[in-house]
């Protein structure tokens, strides 16, 4: 058996690094085993960078050759984050898309989110997909958030409205992903436990692992559902701390205009490696947060990750600014808008408003 491996990896293709055009990033171990099961194709590994600290998983996802990488061990957080992403377009600098993709904690008093569901970053309202919401200044009446975050790269957002238009379940595709994936023990749906949603004033009650200490009669009655999960596609809040508390999830979720997911990792790559981010819901971003539908959670991103991937043409692709000549491109035009005078206590992103009937003409 041992000879017969390394036959078998002795066969693999090994690419240049400018054949690489697709960047996936990954929090945790667990989302890089779920990544690594979509590839069509495992590439050799290329001769290392000294100046690189990221570990490459290269591979093919359908027509696309697609470099892997992870947070380190025991790292996260939006700095992490963009420390990986940084070092991953100097080493491959022909990538021209991104990707993060893993798990998150849903928010359920915004939709129907439930357990296994995936959350898709897409612009909505004030927001481009993906809001820093601990990011600002705090004055004496009130916390300001500043800043705002660059919206997913065009393509993915051209390719989404043919995702909606035909069910995930109808597709091939995506339904042999999810088979390939339930062949592992570890991703199977029958491995999560149930999805209990605890009304957000019930906190906790017994370990960390599971609620069977926590009382029943506070679990939240829903409607039955037939599909395993859902994809929704909105706003996802990012920031550098874990969010363990209800109430806090939805007063945030309602000053942000409707949040459906927070998370650790985006807000550090959306202004530096422009990128489409798919969360899997592993928990509701509350006190009774475990780790038990990780995994699936995991895998049902990683799935539609592969399945947006599926629906873009190599051509498309091509013809999209490499990340390295986008952040400079947008480098540039912020150069030239910090010469333009503007005007005292002007908000930011003004122009937002300037339809409005108190806003002066021109």
């Amino acid at each position: 058996m041992l000879r017969e491996s390394l036959t078998q990896s002795n066969t693999r293709r090994q690419l240049k690094r400018e054949e690489y055009t697709i960047g996936w990033i990954c929090a945790l171990s667990i989302e890089l085993a779920a990544a690594k099961q979509m590839l069509d194709e495992v590439h050799q590994s290329l001769r290392s960078n000294a100046a690189d600290s990221n570990t490459y998983e290269l591979g093919r996802i359908g027509e696309h050759n697609v470099v892997i990488a992870c947070l380190p061990i025991g790292q996260m957080g939006t700095n992490a984050a963009a420390s990986v992403a940084t070092q991953m377009q100097l080493t491959f600098n022909s990538v021209r898309l991104g990707l993060m993709v893993g798990i998150g904690g849903g928010v359920p008093s915004t939709a129907d989110v439930r357990l296994g569901d995936v959350i898709v970053s897409q612009p909505f309202k004030d927001h481009g997909g993906v809001v820093q919401y601990d990011f600002g200044k705090t004055t004496p009446d009130k916390f300001e958030r500043t800043g705002f975050l660059n919206s997913p790269p065009q393509v993915f957002l051209k390719a989404i409205p043919s995702l909606k238009a035909n069910s995930l379940r109808e597709r091939v595709g995506f339904s042999h992903s999810l088979w390939k994936l339930a062949q592992d023990p570890i991703f199977a749906r029958d491995k999560t436990g149930p999805d209990d949603l605890y009304d957000a004033t019930y906190n906790h009650e017994g370990g960390p692992d599971d609620c069977q200490k926590c009382r029943k009669e506070y679990v939240v009655r829903r409607q039955p559902r037939s599909e395993d999960f859902v994809v929704h596609y909105g706003t996802i809040a990012s920031g550098n701390q874990v969010m363990r508390d209800a109430t806090i999830r939805d007063r945030l979720s309602v000053e942000l205009g409707g949040v459906l997911c927070f998370e650790m990792e985006a807000a550090g790559l959306m202004n530096s490696f422009p990128c489409l981010v798919v969360r899997g819901i592993c928990d509701y971003a509350d006190s009774h947060k475990n780790k038990s539908w990780q995994p699936y959670a995991a895998g049902t991103a990683a799935a539609f990750a592969k399945e947006i991937l599926s629906v873009l043409q190599p051509t498309e692709v091509a013809e999209t600014l490499t990340v390295v000549e986008a952040i400079k491109a947008v480098n540039d035009l912020n150069t030239v808008l910090k010469i333009l005078p503007t005007a005292e206590e002007a908000p930011f992103n003004a122009y937002r408003s300037q339809d409005a009937p108190t806003c002066l003409p021109d």
